[in-house]
């Protein structure tokens, strides 16, 4: 990997606040203007972040199971302990922009056990005169997927 190691320190401190639903870190890490893909949620854009405030602000509930990066997490009524890595990690940098890709890995514990998810995804950053900032989201299933979409009936 050649990308600046700011970069990747800041690709870390924005996951992270995710997870710990800290927004005032994830809006130091992320432009306004941000946009996203995330497959699991929507097959439109998401524009902003006005969305991932709210999941994040949901996420923190005490009586909130979900995860921000997991909605599905929880589903059982018990929030699992959970841990990240980024498998097959790469960063590409030209000048100030950084295009991370990777396949996000989920682990989650809870009393039934641990359990693995896992997504493959793409985050690109821009280096602002207050550092680096993550400008645009795109996820997509890591499991094979037909072609052509499903017909309705």
């Amino acid at each position: 990997m050649t990308a600046d190691p700011d970069a990747l320190a800041a690709l870390h401190r924005h996951l992270q606040s995710i997870f710990d639903s800290d927004l005032e870190t994830y809006h130091a890490t992320t432009t306004e203007d941000l946009t996203l893909y995330e497959w699991f949620v929507t097959p439109h854009r998401i524009d902003g972040i006005p969305f991932h405030d709210f999941m994040m602000t949901e996420a923190a509930r005490p009586d909130t199971t979900g995860q921000a990066l997991d909605p599905s997490a929880g589903a059982g009524g018990e929030k699992p302990r959970t841990r990240y890595d980024l498998a097959n990690l790469r960063g590409q940098q030209y000048g100030d922009t950084v295009i991370f890709s990777y396949t996000m890995l989920l682990s989650q514990g809870t009393s039934a056990g641990v359990r693995v998810r896992s997504y493959n995804e793409s985050r690109v950053l821009i280096k602002f005169t207050d550092g680096w900032k993550i400008v645009h989201v795109h996820k997509s299933p890591s499991y094979s997927t037909p072609l052509d979409p499903p017909t309705q009936k």
